[in-house]
């Protein structure tokens, strides 16, 4: 065989698997939508439907109109957007801050601070659940959305904390040094330099912030009491009853649920190529 053809086959071999890992990771986000619009008969049917023969909105009219729980599902939709929201905003400014800090300056306990990080991100959250729930209620944030956007801050921030360092002691000091001969200050250097070279980096740890606080369900199921608290993981569950589970429904919400995640990533990636060019200088 030949380089040419070598190289040929392994370009094809590689397409090849990046299809196959494309197909596995999809199939699973088809098949929720593909059920969500099955009739009943297909969806707890023994055979193998691919996709739904006759298209129903049954489902979805049913999530939409009946809600969960006495209460509508946009609700929910909406306590999962103020936290979501809410979490991108306060870890993303705490992370940069801090990020930028350990970075850019030398102070006692650095090491131990990054150790410190890379120890609680192997904690599991379950096992945070009893002590930050103790500490939301001391506080008197119990019951109340802004407890839980304080405990997804908790849970999110070392991950923000330590990916952004990586992208701010990666931008040259020589820029900041620069705009400083320029007679820009620090806060003028900070945002005008430095903010839009670690845009990549502050969209990427948005997106994990994001979909962590939009995905959670233990959190959001015990710290709040009342169901007008709840968030749409929890209020999914509430399709889980004891005569049997409505996976209709089930598959009709959690497609509604990704809509927002996906909305979310589209307007935020354009920030993630765009901010590699920002910020730098000419020649």
């Amino acid at each position: 065989m030949t380089p040419l053809a070598r190289k040929r086959l392994g370009k094809i071999l590689l397409n090849t698997a990046g299809v196959l890992v494309f197909l596995y990771a999809v199939f699973p986000v088809y098949w929720m939508v593909a059920t969500g619009f099955k009739e009943n008969d297909q969806i707890f049917t023994t055979e193998f439907v691919p996709f739904p023969t006759h298209f129903t909105f049954d489902h979805f009219a049913r999530v939409l109109s009946e809600g969960v729980a006495n209460n509508s599902i946009w609700l929910y939709m909406r306590n999962s957007a103020i936290v979501a929201l809410g979490t991108v905003l306060i870890g993303s400014a705490f992370a940069l801050l801090s990020a930028t800090a350990i970075a850019r300056f030398r102070f006692r306990g650095r090491s131990v601070f990054l150790v410190v990080l890379l120890i609680v991100q192997m904690l599991p959250a379950e096992g945070l659940l009893i002590p930050l729930y103790m500490m939301v209620k001391r506080v008197g944030l119990g019951d109340q959305l802004l407890g839980l956007i304080v405990t997804q801050v908790a849970l999110t921030l070392p991950f923000g904390v330590w990916m952004l360092r990586t992208f701010v002691a990666a931008v040259p000091r020589s820029l900041e040094e620069a705009a400083w001969i320029d007679g820009a200050g620090r806060m003028q250097t900070f945002w005008r330099v430095l903010f839009p070279l670690v845009a990549p980096g502050l969209v990427a740890t948005s997106i994990f912030s994001f979909i962590t606080a939009w995905n959670d369900l233990v959190f959001a199921l015990y710290l709040m009491s009342g169901s007008e608290g709840y968030t749409m993981p929890v209020a999914l569950q509430y399709f889980f009853g004891q005569k049997g589970v409505d996976w209709g429904a089930i598959m009709a919400g959690s497609t509604l649920m990704t809509i927002p995640v996906v909305v979310f990533f589209l307007l935020v990636q354009r920030r993630m190529v765009s901010g590699l060019v920002a910020g730098a200088v000419k020649g």
